[in-house]
Order: structure tokens, then C-alpha cells, then sequence
């Protein structure tokens, strides 16, 4: 076990919220664009940044969407003919909220049932006055999938 220094702390990097939304809208569930509005309007209120959008309306039903933030990312994938959503939303920095965006989804989804899952996203133990860089990613010459090839041999 490793032992913990007084000037270790756990550093909290990013908050990750997983949302299961049950008996929403089936017409707004298989919308591409209102789906598309809702990921940003939802990006909008969790204090994150947009940097992109991407959506795909599936035949004969269903939409997933995707939103890259500068903080991370907001994820849906529906299923209209159930009454489902899955979302997922990750943020990083004290400035944003993904359990926002996953409220806001659920109100503009008009779901009557959800569940909320947090996680918090930490690095344990990480001294004050270590150095944020590891060497090892930064070798010449270093092959990754060599090297992953050796690790789960």
C-alpha cells in the first residue's frame, strides 16, 4: 500500500456523469435536430465550450450525437421506440457541471424517469512538488503499440 505524504494530495481531475432517461418523448428522442439543439443548449448551461458537433439519425429510428468541448465531451444515443436515452457527460474544471447538462437533457427530453450516476475523476496521491511530466511518454524513439504488445503479453 502506498503511503501518503503530507504534501500529497488527490487531484481531482474532471467529473463524469452517466444519466439513463426512461419515458421521454419519442418524436424529440428521434429528432436529429432537436437532439442537436439539446446537446448544445446542454453544453451551454454546464459552463462548457462547444467546439464541435456530430449526429447521425439512424433508419428506422434512433439518434446519437456527440459534443467535443474543450472541457471533454457530452454524448446521447437514443431509442424513440422505448422511450430512451443514455447520455453521458464528462467535464473538467471547477467552472462546469455535467450533472447540469444531464438535468437540462432530461427536461428538454420530457423524460418522467431517470437515474444519475457521478463519478469523480481523480489522480491519487499526487505530491505538490513532483513534476507533471513523465518521461517514459516523452522517449525518442518509443513505439506504443510495442510497447502495449509487451505489456499484455
Amino acid at each position: 500500500m502506498m503511503k501518503v505524504r503530507k504534501n500529497d494530495v488527490d487531484e481531482a481531475v474532471g467529473r463524469h456523469c452517466i444519466a439513463e432517461l426512461y419515458d421521454g418523448c419519442p418524436e424529440k428522442l428521434n429528432s436529429e435536430s432537436f437532439i442537436r439543439k439539446a446537446l448544445t443548449e446542454a453544453a451551454k448551461r454546464s459552463g462548457a465550450t462547444l467546439l464541435s458537433l456530430t449526429s447521425h439519425n439512424f433508419t428506422p429510428q434512433g439518434v446519437t450525437a456527440l459534443a467535443l468541448l474543450s472541457e471533454s465531451h457530452l454524448s446521447i444515443h437514443t431509442w424513440p421506440e422505448l422511450g430512451y436515452a443514455a447520455v453521458d457527460a464528462f467535464t473538467c474544471g471547477a467552472h462546469t457541471d455535467p450533472k447540469v447538462a444531464c438535468l437540462y437533457l432530461k427536461e428538454a427530453l420530457v423524460a418522467e424517469r431517470y437515474t444519475l450516476k457521478m463519478l469523480e475523476r481523480v489522480i491519487p496521491n499526487v505530491s505538490l512538488d513532483q513534476s507533471r511530466q513523465a518521461s517514459h511518454c516523452h522517449q525518442v524513439g518509443a513505439d506504443p503499440i510495442q510497447d502495449a504488445e509487451q505489456t499484455h503479453h
